[in-house]
C-alpha cells in the first residue's frame, strides 16, 4: 500500500562525483575503506553498491537493482565527513545517508526516495573456490508460468570453502538476482531453494555436464501464488542474458512559473510522446486524473482511460489523513500527543512495561516507534488481496507479543504497521470505526463526499478498474485493521479539496460542528515538522516536507493504484496524481507525474515524461 515501492529510472552514464570541499588525510583514509562492492536489501529488493576511489581521491559509484533489472545506476555527490557517508542517486530522486561502519565493511543508514527506509550495505566478501563446482556457471532454462513460457537463468557459483551460492533470473519479468538458499550437489543430485516465493528445483546433472534436468516446486507465498510441480530443465550458456540497455535521464526545458489554468495544456504537450505510444496511449488500459490548484484556480482534468469523476486507491497517502485524525483529537483534547500508544489498546492484552518508556502517539505518525515496517504475523491468505485478512485480532497479538517498549535509540522507519495501528487506537479512543471517525472528523468538515473507506453503488459504478505493473487487471485491496495506513478511496476532485485545505488551513463547510470548528487549527498543527528523516526530508503529521523546495507530500500505491500529492504554502500551489496502474521496473508514475508538475509550478526544469 505504500510508497514502500522503490522507483528506478535506468541510466547508461557513469557520472563522477566530485571530491567534497572537506576532504583532509581522515576522509582520504575513510574512502580508501569504502572502496569496493556492497551488498544490502530494500524490502524484498536485492541492491549492490559499487564505490570506487580514484588516485586523486576522486570518488564515483553506482548502484544496481537487480530484482528489477536496473543495472549501472550512477551514483554523485558523494561526501565523506569523517564517519559520515552521502551520496545522491539523480536517475531515481534519490538520496543514501549513514555511517561508515566496521572499518567499511559495513554502511548503516537511510535511503530517502518516496519513503525513506533504512538501509545497510555489507561488503560483499565472496571469494571463489579456487577449482570451480561442475555446476559453476550459466544455466537458462524455461517454465511455464499464467499460460506463457517464462525464461528462467540460473547462476551457480561455488566459493572457497566449497559452499554453493546461486540465484535466479526470471528474464521475461525483468527480475534478476532472486535470492538462492541451500544450494546442494550430490554426485550428479543438485537442489536449491528460492525462499522469495517459496519455490525450490531438484534435479540432474547430465553426464557431459551441458545440462540440468530437474521439477521446480512452489508453494504460496506472499508475493506469489502456488504453483504445481513442473517440469524445468537448464542448459549450460556461454553468456549471460542481461537487462535491456539503460537509458538516460532526460528533462524537459524549465518554463515561466505555470498557472492551474494552463496546467493542462502545457502537461499534454509534456505527454506528447506518452499518448502516442507509451502508458497512455489508445491500446492502453492505463488512465490518469490530475487536480491543481494555484491562486485559488483549480483545474480537473484527466489523459488516458478514465474520467474525471473516477475513484482510485489512495495507498499510503492515507496516512496523511490519519495524522490530522490525530491532530484533531489534540485539539478537541480527547488525547495528547505524548500520550503512550497503550493506553488506547485493550487494557488486559497490553500491560504496561516496567520503568521504560513507551511508544506514543506522536512516534507513531512520525515514524519514530521502532516498529518493524510489518509485522511478522502477516500472512496473507490472498497475495491479490494481502490485507483484507489481517484483523484486530491479529494485530493486537503482534503488539502483546512485540511490546510498546520505545527503543532508546529511534531513527526514521517506515511502517505500515505504525500508522495502522495508530489508526485502530484512535478509532478505539472515539469508541467507532476508523472510517466513522474519518467522516465526522475531516471529510464531513470538508464536504468530500467522494472519499471513503467502503464504496457507494455510484461510487462502484465510477471506481476505475486498477492494473498490475504489466497493465493486467488487479484486483481493490479490502484492508482491515490497518486501514489507517492506505485504506481511502477518492477522486482527484476530493483530494484537491483536501489540498487546498490544507493551503489554507481551514475548514470550507459544516463549521458549525464540534470538528469543523477545531479542523483549521488541527490542520495547522498536522503540519508542524517533528523530526529529521534525512538529508531535506523532514516529518509532519505524516506528511513529508522537503526543506529545499518548502513542499509537503505524500505518495501511495497498492496492487493496482499508486498516487501522488503535494502543496506548497509559500508559493500557494497543490496537486495530486491518480493512476489506476501499480508501479512498475521504471518506477511509479504517478510519482513522475506529481514531480514534474511541482516543477513546473516552480519554474524549473521537468524531469522528461516522454520515456512513459
Amino acid at each position: 500500500m505504500t510508497m514502500t515501492r522503490v522507483v528506478w529510472k535506468l541510466l547508461a552514464l557513469i557520472v563522477f562525483a566530485s571530491v567534497p570541499a572537506g576532504w583532509n588525510v581522515a576522509n582520504a583514509q575513510q574512502m580508501n575503506s569504502i572502496s569496493g562492492d556492497y551488498v544490502g536489501t530494500l524490502g524484498p529488493l536485492s541492491l549492490k553498491l559499487h564505490i570506487t576511489v580514484a588516485p586523486d581521491g576522486t570518488l564515483s559509484g553506482t548502484l544496481d537493482s537487480p530484482n528489477q533489472g536496473a543495472h549501472g545506476i550512477p551514483c554523485h555527490n558523494f561526501r565523506v565527513e569523517g564517519a559520515m557517508l552521502s551520496f545522491k542517486v539523480p536517475a531515481v530522486n534519490g538520496t543514501w545517508t549513514g555511517s561508515i561502519e566496521e572499518g567499511g565493511a559495513k554502511l548503516s543508514g537511510t535511503w530517502s526516495q518516496g519513503t525513506p527506509m533504512p538501509l545497510v550495505f555489507t561488503r560483499d566478501r565472496f571469494v571463489p573456490a579456487a577449482k570451480p563446482s561442475v555446476v559453476d556457471g550459466i544455466w537458462l532454462g524455461t517454465v511455464q508460468a499464467d499460460g506463457r513460457a517464462m525464461r528462467t537463468q540460473l547462476i551457480l557459483k561455488s566459493d572457497a570453502n566449497g559452499v554453493h551460492h546461486c540465484t535466479i533470473d526470471s528474464v521475461d519479468a525483468f527480475a534478476y538476482d532472486i535470492a538462492c538458499t541451500n544450494a546442494k550437489l550430490s554426485a550428479d543430485q543438485l537442489s536449491f531453494e528460492v525462499p522469495p516465493v517459496n519455490g525450490r528445483w531438484t534435479g540432474t546433472l547430465s553426464k557431459d555436464g551441458t545440462a540440468l534436468t530437474g521439477t521446480w516446486t512452489q508453494d504460496k507465498s506472499s508475493l506469489a501464488p502456488a504453483v504445481a510441480p513442473a517440469a524445468l530443465s537448464f542448459t549450460r550458456q556461454t553468456q549471460r542474458l542481461s537487462p535491456a540497455n539503460a537509458f538516460p535521464v532526460t528533462y524537459d526545458d524549465p518554463l515561466d512559473p505555470v498557472s492551474a489554468e494552463n496546467m493542462e495544456a502545457v502537461l499534454r504537450r509534456d505527454l506528447d510522446k506518452t499518448m502516442s505510444g507509451g502508458v497512455l496511449s489508445d491500446s492502453s488500459p492505463i488512465g490518469v486524473a490530475i487536480g491543481v490548484v494555484r491562486d485559488g484556480e483549480r483545474r480537473v482534468f484527466t489523459f488516458g482511460k478514465v474520467k474525471a469523476d473516477a475513484i482510485f486507491e489512495i495507498g499510503s497517502i492515507t496516512k496523511t489523513f490519519t495524522g490530522l485524525l490525530l491532530a484533531q483529537a489534540i485539539e478537541q483534547g480527547t488525547v495528547k500527543s505524548d500520550m503512550p500508544v497503550r493506553e488506547l489498546l485493550p487494557q488486559d492484552l497490553i500491560a504496561k512495561p516496567a520503568a521504560c518508556s513507551e511508544i506514543t502517539l506522536l512516534d507513531l505518525v512520525t515514524q519514530h516507534s521502532g516498529l518493524p515496517r510489518m509485522p511478522s504475523n502477516f500472512r496473507p491468505a490472498d497475495p491479490s488481496n494481502p490485507y483484507v485478512d489481517y484483523d484486530s485480532k491479529l494485530l493486537y497479538d503482534f503488539i502483546q507479543q512485540h511490546g510498546v517498549v520505545k527503543p532508546s535509540k529511534t531513527q526514521f522507519l517506515y511502517s505500515n504497521l505504525g500508522l495502522g495501528l495508530l489508526g485502530q487506537a484512535l478509532a478505539n479512543r472515539a469508541n467507532v470505526e476508523y472510517s466513522a471517525l474519518l467522516e465526522r472528523s475531516v471529510l464531513e468538515p470538508l464536504g468530500m463526499r467522494d472519499t471513503s473507506i467502503a464504496l457507494s453503488t455510484d461510487q462502484h459504478r465510477r471506481f476505475a478498474q486498477g492494473h498490475s505493473a504489466d497493465r493486467r487487471p488487479a484486483r481493490a485491496w479490502d484492508i482491515a485493521a490497518l486501514v489507517g495506513a492506505g485504506g481511502i478511496r477518492s477522486t482527484a476532485a476530493d483530494m484537491l479539496t483536501y489540498l487546498e485545505a490544507n493551503l489554507r488551513q481551514s475548514a470550507s463547510k459544516a463549521t458549525a460542528t464540534s470538528y469543523g470548528r477545531t479542523l483549521p487549527a488541527a490542520l495547522k498543527r498536522s503540519h508542524t515538522l517533528q523530526a529529521d528523516v534525512s538529508g531535506n526530508l523532514k516529518i509532519a503529521y505524516a506528511w513529508m516536507y522537503d526543506t529545499a523546495t518548502e513542499t509537503y507530500w505524500h505518495n501511495g500505491g497498492t496492487g493496482g493504484y499508486s498516487s501522488f500529492a503535494f502543496f506548497n504554502p509559500k508559493r500557494n500551489y497543490a496537486g495530486v496524481v491518480l493512476v489506476n496502474m501499480t508501479v512498475n521496473p521504471s518506477g511509479s508514475f504517478a510519482d513522475a507525474v506529481g514531480n514534474h508538475l511541482g516543477a513546473r509550478f516552480a519554474g524549473e526544469k521537468a524531469l522528461s515524461l516522454r520515456d512513459w
